[in-house]
């Protein structure tokens, strides 16, 4: 089973996630995507490392900013997978694409990006497990007054798009309030 779980900033994505991990399964892979590179983002990964620590989920961390892809077909192979004890959680898929971005500022190419997600969604769509996957939508505020951040937006908002197409459940969390809302899509004829 796929599941999307998108909101924006700060809005309990990542709280609701670990919480619903643990209603799926017996223990959890955290795949961390986000590099730490200041201060301020290390304190935010130990206040998630905390959270996690404290609760009576047991979780393994694994960091991957790039290659999410391989890192997903590998583990769907370990057998506490496949028997669907083990659930995945990504956390998340905007900074692994803004890690890409970033990666190839000076000549951003948005194939490659695309590319990227194409291989993402490949094996998304054949997880044999059940996968968690948090994403912050983005396009709900301004237009960004670069090429690169309207690049970024237009691009994350595409990866949402395709991943919730290959997902079972997608929820919307906002002030806290996760929603089911896949299920409540317009049935179009």
């Amino acid at each position: 089973m796929v599941v999307m779980v998108t909101g924006g900033a700060r809005s309990g994505k990542s709280t609701f996630a670990e919480r619903y991990a643990a209603h799926l399964g017996k223990r959890g892979i955290y795949v961390a995507t986000s590099p730490v590179f200041d201060e301020e983002l290390t304190q935010r990964v130990a206040i998630h490392q905390a959270r996690r620590k404290n609760s009576s989920f047991s979780w393994e961390t694994i960091e991957e900013p790039y290659n999410l892809a391989e890192k997903l077909q590998e583990l769907a192979k370990r057998p506490d997978v496949l028997a669907g004890e083990t659930v995945l959680l990504v956390d998340c898929l905007i900074l692994w694409l803004s890690n890409w971005l970033v990666r190839d500022e000076r000549q951003p190419d948005q194939a490659r990006l695309l590319q990227k997600i194409t291989e993402l969604q490949q094996v998304i769509s054949s997880f044999p497990g059940t996968l968690l996957l948090v994403t912050n939508e983005v396009g709900y505020g301004i237009v960004p007054e670069y090429a690169l951040g309207r690049m970024f937006r237009d691009t994350a908002g595409m990866m949402n798009q395709r991943v919730a197409e290959v997902s079972e459940q997608v929820f919307l969390v906002t002030a806290g309030i996760p929603m089911e809302i896949k299920s409540k899509a317009f049935p179009f004829v």
